[in-house]
């Protein structure tokens, strides 16, 4: 089930928080509820996607996305992802969340989400490559951009994000049926 709830508290919580530039961190701390752990009684892989979605949504609200996403009736679509895993996180633990934009291209938005355990270590490092859509499909960084009032060149990407964005050029699609 989606944590409608947690997204509610995370939206009101930050709803007068600073605005942060487009490539500002959002910093956000959790907690793993049992509702959120899998057989070994850690924090489910697939559960860690949907709850990086509570530090997505307020950054966009942060920066000036959501309102530009509702004033044009735009969308906001996530387009891949890969995440790394290091180290668990288990039942009650918290976590602080950070999540950033760091570069954009001409279709896509690329965003860094990490979850990071209290003794300081990372537990898990996510990239995704998001897309702004409206009814005729990818609307442009630039367009979105324009929209927010913000005419800035995309940053560098770093190299690893590069080197991400090159290899998924070389995945097929649709995949191989065997």
């Amino acid at each position: 089930m989606y944590p409608i709830m947690r997204m509610v508290k995370e939206l009101i919580k930050f709803r007068n928080a600073s605005h942060l530039p487009l490539t500002g961190t959002h910093v956000s701390a959790h907690r793993c509820w049992p509702s959120d752990i899998d057989l070994w009684m850690e924090l489910n892989n697939g559960r860690t996607l949907t709850l990086f979605d509570l530090g997505r949504i307020p950054l966009a609200q942060r920066i000036g996305l959501v309102a530009v996403l509702r004033r044009k009736k735009w969308s906001m679509t996530m387009a891949g992802t890969t995440v790394r895993y290091r180290r668990r996180i288990r039942t009650f633990e918290k976590v602080e969340m950070r999540s950033r934009a760091v570069f954009w291209d001409k279709r896509f938005i690329y965003l860094e989400q990490s979850m990071w355990k209290q003794n300081g270590e990372c537990a898990n490092h996510a990239l995704y490559r998001a897309a702004v859509t409206d009814k005729a499909g990818i609307v442009t960084p630039d367009t979105v951009l324009a929209e927010m009032g913000n005419i800035t060149e995309a940053p560098e990407a770093p190299e690893w994000v590069a080197n991400w964005i090159a290899a998924e050029t070389t995945r097929p699609w649709p995949p191989m049926q065997d």
